[in-house]
Parts: structure tokens; sequence; C-alpha cells
């Protein structure tokens, strides 16, 4: 942009050289304005350019520097001194702009670096965010292969499949040349080859497990490159014209197998591993790349899984077909034991009505000699025999249904009864006994002692014979001393009886029974014996009489069901002895009613004693019973027909007859169908006779048998006059279910 004011002739060159520069001046104002036009068009069509107004002030510099090359063309000639303004205005103002700009671009610079800095940065992380991309796109791939993996070695749990469906997909997953499984040994000394990807059936190679490359491997959980030559990753051809490719290895971890004992694994409580080897094609440049790495490592996690799952299986199958042996032996014990108790309950049955038919004819012809002329003495033998027959049925009882006291069966039963009364009969039954042995038998009863009580009287009748009965029999000389009275709550509680709870109430009381004998006496270690079952001291055993040993084992049962407890005490051998027990009994509410020992307390409630002219059938196919049963009968006025089966009965029974006494064990037709029979037969309630059961069987079975077929009572062998007639009475009079 240089000018003069003058021109002064110059020669040819210099007039050259003037032209070139005329010409430059030219074509650089031509640039100079050309390039607002593109700066005009860049700020127009760019939006987002932050520094538009620099621009605005660039293209002005390049206009006044345009123009001052414009104005110096005039400047090669004679001109004037407008011109000279001019230039030197433009100058002036170029100068001005310039500056300003060079100014602003100072400023603009720092800027303009720091976009290029965070467009560095951002493609930096864009950089980043393309490897992050394709580190996701790996793992996703990763897991889906271990989905598939998993899904696959899962879908069974037999591990033997497990095993082999591992090595399968990882081979087929990864394109591995083999793949192989070494599992430890029994001993857990060695690892044993035991399943490879190409061999069903491998060589069962075996290495120590103690080397150090298996070292290794077991003390980290990842996988980890090996050797191709050593021991554990020589599976392949040998050859020597390959290289051999890539080996990892990765440990399997085994179950803790102490909780499960797995067929033909170690039965260690160590923890040990299984060592999983892969191998990459020989003769390639393939590595193994660190997301394979990870998806072998989450295989031998999940291979571990389902071998835990399988284990867990086939313990449970084991304990099921254990279960279901033990099933079966417990079921044939089963039946083995109910067929033994239907046995032993057929045997009872037979026994008890065998032996209930003997004793009906002792009491039933006691209890009619009785009614006869007697002397004194002689009625007082006969009430003594009717009174010891109907004590020995009781005991027959007891000792029949013994089965029901062990299985709890057994229920009391419940009356109001005089409890002076019954302990002044024991005394009286026990004193022909004792006088023989010239023994003497005292009884004390509290002043205190409530003359009637509520309870289980012959069960407690019971208890107190058989206590005073091994007094007697275990005594010599001396005697015996028997007291009752009120257990206060003071003395309830016992060392001896540490187990008796006894609970005071305004409804009951307990009574304390002593029984005292002089007698041989036990010895302290032997007293818990004597209330097992079947069970006798050696003193007892070989000193005495005998006995079963069974009458203490029932008396304790007994004395359990009236919540109650008994003990003994003695304070050795030939000291003698004393046995307490303690029962729950209830306060009666009526104290106006008497009742005597063996006779029903309905006899003293009924008018009718004589039934001349009743008809009765009698059906049984015994014919002592069936002659003792008529003969009751007819000494109380009833006109009996006596039939020995069903058949006889259906024939004989007419309308005339009220009450039929029928043996319900029959042969050919049992008493129940004969039952029935009759029901259908008397269409009309007050047409068909009263229907009482006889039976010797004691169990409830046998009375809801009775009265689902439709009888009206069951009369219970042995039967005395007095039973009978009082039967008669309720069932003639009240027409009541017995």
């Amino acid at each position: 942009m240089e000018s003069c004011n003058c021109i002064e002739p110059q020669w040819p060159a210099d007039e050259l050289l003037m032209k070139y520069q005329y010409i430059s001046d030219f074509f650089i104002a031509l640039a100079y304005f050309s390039i607002p036009l593109e700066l005009i068009y860049f700020v127009k069509k760019s939006a987002v350019f932050p520094y538009r107004w620099v621009l605005v002030q660039f293209g002005a510099f390049i206009v006044l520097c345009g123009a001052t090359h414009l104005i110096n063309l005039w400047t090669f000639s004679m001109h004037s001194r407008t011109v000279a303004i001019v230039m030197t205005t433009s100058k002036i103002l170029t100068a001005v702009v310039s500056c300003a700009t060079a100014l602003m671009l100072v400023h603009i610079i720092p800027d303009l670096l720091s976009v290029k800095t965070r467009e560095l940065f951002l493609k930096n992380k864009a950089a980043e965010l393309d490897r992050e991309m394709g580190l996701i796109r790996t793992q996703e791939e990763t897991g889906r292969h271990v989905r598939m993996l998993t899904h696959e070695i899962r879908s069974t749990l037999d591990r033997h499949t497990i095993l082999k469906t591992t090595l399968v997909e990882l081979g087929r997953t990864l394109g591995l040349e083999e793949c192989a499984l070494w599992m430890p040994t029994r001993t857990g000394l060695e690892l044993q080859l035991s399943y490879t990807l190409h061999h069903q059936n491998p060589v069962g190679f075996t290495v120590p497990i103690q080397l150090p490359v298996i070292n290794h491997v077991f003390s980290t959980n990842h996988a980890v490159k090996i050797s191709p030559n050593c021991p554990v990753a020589r599976l392949r051809p040998v050859s020597g014209k390959y290289m051999p490719g890539e080996v990892v290895a990765v440990r399997v971890p085994l179950l803790h197998l102490s909780n499960f004992q797995i067929y033909d694994w170690p039965e260690l409580s160590t923890k040990r591993y299984a060592l999983m080897v892969l191998m990459l094609p020989s003769d390639s440049a393939r590595q193994w790349h660190v997301h394979e790495l990870e998806l072998v490592e989450v295989v031998a996690d999940q291979v571990a899984v389902a071998l835990s799952h399988a284990a867990i299986l086939e313990e449970s199958m084991r304990a099921r077909d254990l279960l279901m042996e033990q099933n079966v032996a417990l079921d044939l014990a089963r039946r083995e034991a109910e067929t033994a108790i239907r046995a032993r309950n057929d045997f009872l049955a037979v026994m008890n009505h065998e032996m209930r038919t003997p004793m009906h004819a002792i009491i039933a012809l006691s209890s009619l000699l009785q009614e006869t002329e007697l002397t004194a003495e002689q009625r007082l033998m006969v009430e003594t025999i009717l009174k010891s027959s109907n004590l020995l049925a009781t005991l027959i009882n007891d000792v029949l249904d013994l089965s029901r006291l062990e299985d709890g069966s057994l229920q009391l039963e419940i009356v109001t009864f005089n409890l002076h009364a019954l302990l002044r009969e024991v005394l009286n039954l026990i004193k022909p006994i004792a006088s023989v042995k010239k023994l003497y038998t005292t009884l004390s009863l509290a002043s205190d002692l409530p003359e009637y009580a509520v309870g289980d009287e012959k069960r407690l009748m019971q208890i107190i014979l058989n206590v005073v009965g091994n007094a007697v029999k275990f005594s010599k000389e001396g005697g015996i001393s028997i007291s009752a009275f009120v257990a206060r709550s003071d003395s309830l509680i016992d060392a001896r009886a540490p187990d008796f709870f006894p609970v005071p109430g305004d409804n009951h009381f307990y009574l304390r029974v002593q029984v005292k004998d002089t007698g041989l006496g036990i010895n302290p270690q032997d007293i818990p014996k004597v209330f097992t079952k079947f069970a006798q001291t050696q003193v007892l055993a070989t000193k005495t009489s005998g006995g079963s040993g069974l009458g203490l084992a029932i008396c304790k049962r007994f004395v359990n069901l009236m919540e109650g407890q008994i003990w003994i005490e003695s304070e050795g051998l030939g000291k003698g002895a004393t046995a307490i027990f303690i029962v729950k009994l209830g306060i009666a509410e009526r104290l106006n009613e008497s009742k005597l020992p063996f006779v029903p307390k309905a006899l003293a409630n009924h008018g009718q004693t004589n039934f001349v002219g009743l008809k009765v059938l009698v059906m049984d196919d015994n014919g002592v019973s069936r002659s003792i049963t008529k003969g009751l009968l007819v000494h109380l006025g009833c006109e009996v027909t006596a039939v020995s089966s069903g058949d006889e009965c259906l024939r004989a029974i007419t309308p005339e007859h009220r009450v039929v006494f029928m043996d319900v064990c029959m042969p050919c037709i049992a008493g129940y169908e004969v039952a029935i029979r009759l029901n259908e037969k008397f269409s009309k309630r007050n047409e068909r006779p009263l229907i009482v059961a006889l039976t010797g069987n004691t169990d409830r079975a046998t009375k809801e048998n009775c009265m689902r077929v439709g009888m009206d009572g069951v009369l219970l062998k042995p039967v005395s006059v007095d039973k009978m007639r009082n039967v008669l009475s309720d069932l003639l009079e009240h027409r009541v279910s017995i």
C-alpha cells in the first residue's frame, strides 16, 4: 500500500516496475473487495457462529485496505490535493480499524483455542465411549453365551449330563479344539481325566494333585493360561508339525461332601476342586480374549451351582427311596401289629366269654341259694361266696381288659356310693383270710371323711383289696392297719410322688388311704419294680405263694385314672411296709340314698319285684348259661322259653313274649342279625318284644353294635337274682335302655 505524492520521471525499467505495481494494486483491491462478500455469505449461512460482529469488523478492515489500494492507483500520475487528502484519510481509517481488529483478535484467540480444546476433549470422550460401547457389546455377547450355556447346563439335574453338556457347549461357543475335565479321585491325592470333548469314554489318565500348575490354578478363582506341554494339557495327538494353541485352565468348586454323600465321590469335609482345561485350535494365531476368559470363569461357577443342585437331588432321591423302604417296613410292622392286636383282642374276647360263663353260673346259683331258707351260718357263707364271686368277676374283667388300660380307652364308671360302707366291706372280705394266718386287722376312718363320694366304686374297691391283699399275703405275724382320711393341702405334695400335682377345688376332695403291715418289707431300691407288669422283687418271688405281678401295675393305672398317685414306703427287709395312695373323688350332692354293696341302687326304687306270668324268651347256645338264666327268670315268676339258636328263636317268638334275652356271640346266626330280623318281623314298636343282649364283652363297641341293631339294653354276665330283677323292673316300668 505504499504511495507517493509526486512522480518524477523514470527510466524505462522504472516505468515497467510502476506498471507492475499498478496492476498489483488493482488485483489487491479486487481481492480485498471480494473477501467481504465471502464473509457476508458465510455470516448469512452460519447460524451458530458466535463472533459475527468480529467478522463485520474484519470485513470493514479489508474494505478499507482495498479502498486504500484502489485510491493508490491515482497516485501513479499527477494528482490533485483532494486525492492526497482522500488517500491520507483512507490510510488513517485503515490504521485505526487494523489496530482495533488486532486488539480484538488478542481477546478472541484464547476463546478459539478453548473451543479447540473442548473439541479435542469431546473427540477423546467419543473415542472412549466407542470403546465402552464395544466393551458393552462384548459383555452382552458374553452374557448371551452365558445364558445359553446356563440354560443348557441346567436343563438336567444329572451330573454326568451336566458335565458333558458343559464341554460340548463351551467347545461350540468358543471354537475349541479340545476341552477336558479332571475330577479328584476317591483318595483326593490325584486328578483323573473323567470327561473330554471328543471322547465318550476317555482313558482314565491320572496326575498328582500337588503339581505346581494345578496348585496355581486351584489358588485363584480366575482362568489361568498354562503351558500346552503341562501334564493336564497333553490331550492332542503327538505331532511336531503344528504350533499348539493357547491353553487355559480354571477350577470348578465341588461341594462340601460331608453334607452330600455323592456316590463314587470322595467323602471328605475339606473343600475340593475339579480342573477344567480348554485348548484353542492348533496352527492358528488366535489368542484368548478377556471376555472369553470371563465367560469361562462364569461357566465354571454355573457348573458348580448345577452340580450342587444335582447333588441335592441325588441326596433327596436317595432319602426318598430310603423313606419309602422305611415306610414299607413300617407299614408291614403296622399290619403285623394290627394282626397281633386283633388276635389278642379275639383271644381276650373268647376268654372273657368263656370265663364269664362259669362265673355266671356261680353268681346266679349263689343268689338263688341266698333267697332260700338258710341258717345264719349258711347265709353268711353264701353271702361271702356271692361277694367273692362278684369281686372275682370284676378282677377277671380288669385283667382281660388290660389292653384298654394300656391304650387309654378304659373309662371310669362315675357313680355316687357309700365310701364308709365300701371300706368296711373291704375289711369284712379280708378278715376271714387274715384270721386263718392269725393276723389282726384294723380300720381307722377319720371323723371328717365324707360318708358318700362320687367316683368309680368298683375300681376303688379293687385298688384297696389288692393293696390289703398283698399286705395279708406277705405278713406271717402281726397285723394290717388300714386308715383313710381326707388329704390336706400340706400333705398332698410328697417327695416320693414327684409326678403328682393335685389341684384343690370345692367340688372334690383327695382321699388318702394307708395300709401298713408287719410283713417281709422291701429293699428301697426294689420299690419301683413292684409297679411294673409281671415283675417281682427277688424276696417276693422266692418266699411268697406266687402271683402274676400284675395287681399293683393295674392299681397304679387305676390310681392315675383317678388323678392320684400311689407309692410304697419300707425301711428294708423284715421291717414291714406301708402302701399309700391318694385318689380324687367328687363330693356327693345327695346323701339320702343308700346303696348296698353288690346290689344295684335301683332296687330301692322299684316296687315290682315279682313278675308272675311274664313271658320271656332266652336264647343262648351254652346249655349251662341258658339253664342258669332260665332259672333266674323262673325264680322271679316268669314263663320262660329257652332256645339254643337264632333260627329257633325266630320260630319260637310270638307276640305274647314281652322280653327276649339273647347271647350275641352265637354260631351260624349272630345275635345282631336275630335282633334285626325281630325288628323287621314286628314292625310296630308296641308289638315288638324288648330285646336285651347277654354278653361277657365289656368293650364299648359291643354296646354300640347292640344299640345300632335296635336292642333295648345290654346285660353283662355274670347276673344275679337282684341284678335280673332290677333289669326287668327298668325295662317294664320305665321302658328304658340299660
